[in-house]
């Protein structure tokens, strides 16, 4: 990219008037807060609709004027062009996998019979919908593997129908589960599986109303939904998350409490007695740890548990005396943190992140004989699932330049082979990808992984994209991304940071990062920030900084506090209100990683970075497009709307503050390939004009 050509100036027409109603105030133990916006909360109703329909003219108008808009489309629709395989999984006689051939809107389903067999449609999503909106997962095959229950979901919302087919014939049964959320189905023999739902929700208020009482059941194959047995309900703690699945040998139904995102309680049903006949009996009590059951072996479980071990360690448990002190090491706790382990081929795959990138080892089932799994580089591993019976099991590796490749692997020589490659016209070696340490405001050094071309002159010119998410126990490690291409071949800068708040590091990293600990995150993202212009990266001219969700939350909370620091904000699907999150949905859950302003003493912790409370007239903020959609049922629209209206109001300056709101989708799970790449055409254009860098397709 020639730095000394300049994209040429848009103007924006006049944003849309935004209705504000002075008379809503509320009052927290004494501090009173207007909402003026609050009629936006209202999504079915027609004057927001009118607003979204508005604003998103406004944006479309804009984004029409840059003159290389349908380039950069073309070209990432070239990028994404290609066969997206998902690992193989066993299940009875076949190997099922998702496939994508390049530009379908929802990968399709496939099975073949044993490594020979010819692949053939199982569930194609796109033939469902027109639109290519709704989205399919398979979500547990019966004990004999007889039969499959899979969820559908219809324009990206969370709610999903679960429903069976016969594995062999494809025939689709008359079972079907609504106002599911949150489940998986967990069969036992081939006769019925647990699931989890809430009541239906009341009509006009299934996309924005509270979810509550989140409940266990137990369906039979064959029988109407009001027929299923309600396995667990608690009437008291209506906010409570409560889901779960059964041992491998058939033994328990192991059921987890959580009140939301954090911590949670861990229950056993006993499967030899009749289902519905007992309740769930507690095994390890909540909420402050996390022990989640890995396997039940003969008379012992393996648990995986943070209890007295921030990073993690794998325990031997007597369900008879799950005392703590009972318990004995089978993997014991180290330095780094153990994600997760499985005992798939009859041993033990741990699955470790050093400095926040992925290691594997194979034990024997006890914790003995320690083998380390060979990868292909420094990056991230996903698979090395299946039964205790499998002979080989599947993993795919990826990393920033190095495109997502599917390995076969052997459980008794310990050997990979490539099972698929990715055909993307693509070389590694033309990218450098490297991991740096910096200093946050208070000291503490924070890890960030930095891509760009080789040879790139550090000239601090570089437009430059900054990605964090930093919540949740989330860990961020490195990933191939085709829409990442269209900024690294026009000479651009990736860096993703490692906030405090994530998991790369372990329960007290994450903690680092919660509850009063919050600004902790912040500072670490604006710290990475003023790094890469330290470092000879970029300027504040350059610098684009993107986050969804939880990253969302951050880039409204950096833009407010740091204004001037940035070009560009892309706050995605972003938790903006931090004063009324936890009414909407399943806000209430994220109450032990933020907090309530309903607790007097989180109230002031929360309005001093909730990023629509700290909006100040008279500001130019950085050139801004927030993102969200209409069937957001996560982090529901209105967090959006609001912040992007309170935005336009006190923005001083002349460069754009806008928002694009997509209709038929949701917080970004099932999104079609159209809209995908639409989207990406969008943002990456977006970032290109404002950073006054024109890139080398050309201006149109």
């Amino acid at each position: 990219m020639d730095q000394s050509i300049k994209t040429e100036t848009i103007t924006v027409k006049d944003y849309p008037q935004t209705r504000k109603d002075s008379s809503v105030i509320d009052d927290y133990a004494g501090t009173k807060v207007a909402d003026p916006y609050r009629w936006l909360e209202d999504d079915n109703a027609e004057e927001t609709k009118a607003w979204v329909g508005s604003q998103n003219e406004v944006t479309q108008d804009y984004l029409s004027s840059i003159s290389f808009r349908q380039n950069i489309r073309d070209r990432y629709e070239e990028l994404f062009n290609y066969p997206k395989l998902s690992s193989p999984f066993k299940a009875g006689d076949y190997y099922f996998f998702y496939k994508n051939d390049g530009l379908q809107n929802q990968s399709v389903i496939y099975r073949q019979k044993g490594f020979d067999g010819s692949p053939e449609v199982f569930i194609d999503p796109n033939a469902l919908n027109a639109e290519g909106t709704t989205s399919i997962g398979l979500t547990g095959f019966s004990e004999s593997d007889k039969y499959v229950a899979y969820s559908r979901s219809d324009a990206g919302s969370d709610w999903q129908n679960i429903m069976v087919k016969d594995v062999a014939t494809g025939e689709e049964l008359s079972d079907t589960l609504r106002w599911v959320k949150f489940s998986g189905a967990s069969w036992i023999g081939d006769e019925g599986f647990f699931y989890s739902r809430y009541p239906a929700p009341k009509e006009g208020a299934e996309l924005s109303g509270n979810n509550q009482y989140h409940s266990v059941y137990y369906h039979a194959l064959g029988t109407d939904q009001s027929e299923d047995k309600l396995i667990w309900e608690d009437r008291d703690k209506p906010y409570m998350y409560h889901f779960g699945g059964v041992t491998e040998d058939k033994r328990y139904f192991v059921m987890y409490a959580a009140p939301g995102t954090d911590g949670y309680a861990t229950y056993l049903l006993d499967l030899k007695k009749p289902i519905g006949s007992t309740k769930p009996k507690l095994l390890f009590e909540g909420y402050k740890n996390k022990s989640t059951v890995v396997d039940h072996a003969d008379g012992k479980l393996l648990v995986l548990t943070d209890l007295n071990a921030p990073n993690y360690r794998l325990v031997r448990v007597d369900p008879n005396t799950p005392n703590p002190k009972n318990w004995t090491d089978v993997i014991a706790e180290r330095t780094h943190l153990l994600e997760g382990v499985s005992t798939a081929g009859g041993g033990l795959t741990a699955t470790y992140l050093e400095k926040a990138a992925n290691q594997v080892y194979r034990f024997s089932y006890d914790g003995s004989n320690e083998q380390k799994v060979s990868l292909p580089g420094i990056g991230s591993v996903g698979g090395f699932g299946g039964k205790k019976e499998d002979k080989e099991t599947f993993y795919t590796f990826t990393s920033f330049v190095y495109p997502p490749t599917i390995f076969k692997y052997d459980w008794a020589s310990g050997a990979s082979e490539i099972f698929y490659e990715t055909e993307l016209k693509f070389n590694p070696e033309d990218y450098v990808e490297k991991q740096v340490t910096y200093k946050s405001k208070d000291g503490t050094p924070v890890t960030m992984f930095i891509v760009h071309k080789k040879g790139l002159a550090l000239d601090s010119i570089r437009p430059t994209y900054l990605y964090a998410y930093g919540g949740f126990n989330v860990s961020l490690s490195p990933g191939f991304s085709t829409s990442r291409l269209l900024l690294l071949e026009n000479d651009g800068v990736f860096a993703m940071a490692n906030l405090r708040g994530g998991g790369e590091y372990g329960e007290e990293w994450h903690k680092g990062g919660m509850l009063k600990n919050k600004q902790n995150v912040f500072d670490d993202f604006i710290s990475a920030a003023e790094y890469l212009i330290a470092e000879g990266y970029t300027n504040s001219e350059k610098l684009a900084i993107a986050g969804g969700s939880n990253g969302g939350l951050l880039v409204g909370a950096a833009m407010t506090q740091r204004p001037e620091l940035f070009q560009v904000a892309f706050p995605a699907v972003g938790v903006m209100d931090m004063l009324r999150y936890h009414k909407f949905t399943v806000g209430k859950g994220w109450i032990p990683e933020y907090g309530s302003a309903d607790d007097p003493e989180m109230f002031p912790v929360l309005k001093a970075y909730s990023p629509l409370h700290n909006l100040k007239e008279g500001t130019t903020y950085p050139s801004t497009m927030v993102t969200t959609a209409d069937h957001d049922d996560r982090v529901v629209p209105a967090h959006s709307f609001k912040f992007a209206a309170r935005l336009q109001e006190t923005h001083a300056g002349e460069n754009p503050v806008l928002i694009r709101v997509e209709t038929n989708a949701g917080h970004g799970a099932g999104k079609p390939t159209s809209k995908i790449i639409d989207e990406q055409a969008d943002l990456w254009s977006f970032f290109f004009q404002e950073t006054g860098s024109v890139p080398r397709y050309g201006k149109g």
